[in-house]
């Protein structure tokens, strides 16, 4: 980011949006000053700007819900800054995860997309903190590694005999309970969700025979 590009408006303010950088979930709306964007610059955490306060604040100063910050992109007219985070905790002061959980349009149907995923892994991790006798996921932690990829197996290969029959809805079914498991295995291996979509992104615009003939030459 070319910080002299950055426009703020007359009272030296910018609107700055905050997005979990995994999920692309959008966590909140604030705005910057100067001051609280050099701030952010230089320590890696959000600071904005309070308008109600007239001071600077550090996101997460009282309740501990810091934002690491992994980038900061600007707009095309470059006065809007988009800050992707790794959000502690919940970012909204109301103890949602997002400032945006209340519909205007209550008539229509909400529309998940791949943010689910990451939303799912927080609440696998979570598990670890339970007891086996009241959690499935924590009762596949106590098992191991063994008790995971044999469930793993098992999802896999029931998602292969859904798939040899007609109904989409059962392959659906079947590869949720697949990526479900998987998800698990991450999780009690201790990688980051975050990591596996690091890595797709790595991979993409690459054909996979090149991904193929690259992992041979690091073997």
């Amino acid at each position: 980011m070319n910080a002299i590009e950055i426009k703020f408006s007359s009272h030296g303010l910018i609107p700055a949006i905050a997005q979990d950088a995994v999920s692309g979930e959008v966590l909140m709306l604030a705005y910057m000053n100067k001051e609280s964007l050099d701030k952010t610059l230089s320590t890696g955490r959000a600071h904005y700007f309070s308008r109600t306060r007239d001071r600077l604040w550090l996101k997460g100063e009282t309740s501990g819900n810091f934002q690491e910050v992994i980038e900061i992109l600007y707009d095309c007219d470059a006065d809007t800054l988009l800050l992707k985070v790794r959000q502690t905790g919940n970012a909204c002061h109301t103890g949602e995860r997002s400032c945006f959980f209340r519909r205007l349009d209550a008539g229509q149907k909400e529309i998940k997309d791949a943010s689910v995923i990451a939303e799912l892994f927080r609440v696998i991790e979570k598990r670890k903190e339970a007891e086996p006798e009241s959690s499935y996921v924590a009762s596949l932690f106590s098992k191991g590694v063994p008790k995971i990829a044999a469930k793993i197996h098992e999802e896999a290969a029931e998602l292969i005999s859904a798939a040899k029959r007609d109904g989409k809805k059962e392959i659906i079914h079947e590869l949720c309970d697949l990526w479900f498991h998987t998800l698990v295995l991450l999780g009690h291996k201790g990688i980051n969700i975050e990591d596996v979509f690091k890595e797709l992104s790595r991979r993409s615009g690459t054909s996979g025979l090149e991904e193929k003939a690259s992992r041979k030459k690091e073997d």
